[in-house]
C-alpha cells in the first residue's frame, strides 16, 4: 500500500480503538500506566509476572510477527520487576526479562528485536533450577540502543550513549559515547551538542495531538469510504 485511504474518520477509530483496548485490556495487567501512552496493536503486547511499570507518553511498536515481550520471573517477593521511565520509545520484536530489576530511564530509544535481560536462567553446572545468577540493568536517561542489540545482566549504559546495532553488551558503557561490537566496546565519544530528547517533542501531547489531527484531515481529504473498500477488495496498480 503506498498511501492511506481510510476517510478521516475511520482512521480517529482505529486511534480511539487502540486508546480503548490498551486502558481497558493492557493496564489491568500492570502496576501502572502513566498518561497518553500510544501502543500500536496492543493485542501483540505479551506481559507476564510483577511488577511492570510503564511511564506517560510511551510509544509501544508491537506487531503479529514481532511481538513485544515483557516478563518478570523472580524468586524474590521485593524484586522491582520491569521499570520503564517517561516518553521511552520500544519496537517490534523488543523482549525484556527480569528476574530483579531492569531500569529503562526517561527517553531512551530500544529499536526492534533488542533483547534485555538480567538474568543467566539458568545456573552453569546446575541447569535444572532457575533463574540462576541475577544483576541488575539500568539504561540511564536518554539511552539509544541499536537493532538487535543484546544487553546482559549486571550492565549499566550511560547517559545519552549509543549501542550499536547487533552488539552484545556485557559491561558497563559510560555515558555521552558510542559503543558497538561483540563484546561492545566504546567507539567514540559523542559531541558536546544539545541533546533534543523525546520529551521535548511528545512532551505536551494535547497539542500534539491537535497537530496531527490538522495533518490527518489534509492527507485524506478527498478518501471515502466507498473507495477505501474498493482498494481493499480491487487493488488498483498506484495503490
Amino acid at each position: 500500500m503506498r498511501k492511506d485511504h481510510r476517510p478521516y474518520y475511520l482512521k480517529r477509530l482505529w486511534f480511539n480503538w487502540l486508546e480503548f483496548y490498551a486502558r481497558h485490556f493492557i493496564d489491568p495487567h500492570l502496576d501502572s500506566l502513566g498518561e497518553n501512552p500510544f501502543i500500536v496493536k496492543p493485542w501483540h503486547l505479551i506481559l507476564f509476572g510483577d511488577p511492570i511499570h510503564i511511564g506517560g507518553n510511551v510509544t509501544l511498536l508491537a506487531s503479529a510477527e514481532r511481538k513485544i515481550n515483557l516478563t518478570v520471573w523472580s524468586e524474590k517477593e521485593d524484586a522491582d520487576g520491569i521499570v520503564i521511565g517517561d516518553h521511552v520509545l520500544i519496537s517490534p520484536g523488543v523482549r525484556i526479562l527480569a528476574a530483579n530489576s531492569i531500569r529503562i530511564s526517561d527517553n531512551c530509544m530500544i529499536a526492534g528485536n533488542v533483547y534485555i535481560s538480567d538474568a543467566d536462567w539458568h545456573g552453569i553446572y546446575d541447569r535444572s533450577s532457575s533463574p540462576g545468577r541475577t544483576s541488575s540493568i539500568l539504561l540511564q536517561n536518554n539511552v539509544w540502543v541499536g537493532d538487535s542489540a543484546i544487553i546482559n545482566k549486571g550492565v549499566t549504559i550511560g547517559e545519552n550513549s549509543i549501542i550499536g546495532a547487533g552488539s552484545v553488551v556485557l559491561g558497563d558503557i559510560p555515558a555521552n559515547v558510542i559503543a558497538a561490537g561483540n563484546p561492545a566496546k566504546v567507539i567514540k565519544p559523542l559531541d558536546r551538542e544539545p541533546f533534543v530528547t523525546r520529551k521535548d517533542r511528545f512532551d505536551n501531547m494535547i497539542e500534539l495531538k491537535k497537530l496531527y489531527n490538522k495533518y490527518d484531515r489534509k492527507q485524506l481529504k478527498g478518501n471515502s469510504t466507498l473507495g477505501w473498500l474498493r482498494h481493499l477488495l480491487f487493488p488498483r496498480p498506484g495503490d
